[in-house]
């Protein structure tokens, strides 16, 4: 893992949650730890990491996460250890 990813998974665990996290950079610190990426239709995407399923949809039109991502993203890290 890059200090580019370390420093967007430790963003992902402040508090409060941030509501400026690009989330191209949180899709490639999954990738960077891991995770496996499967496109669905539109801006579904999916990620697998050990034995535990993230479903989300890319933000759109605005580049950043929202809030409610940014908490999913750091429950699924959590559940898959990755984050204690």
């Amino acid at each position: 893992m890059s200090g580019r990813h370390a420093k967007t998974i430790l963003a992902l665990q402040k508090t409060p949650v941030q509501a400026n996290l690009n989330w191209q950079d949180i899709e490639s610190a999954l990738l960077s730890v891991g995770a496996v990426l499967t496109e669905g239709s539109g801006s579904r995407v999916r990620f697998d990491l050990n034995g535990v399923t993230l479903s989300a949809h890319r933000p759109h039109p605005q580049k950043e996460a929202k809030r409610y991502q940014v908490k999913d993203v750091l429950d699924f890290l959590i559940r898959t250890g990755v984050v204690k």
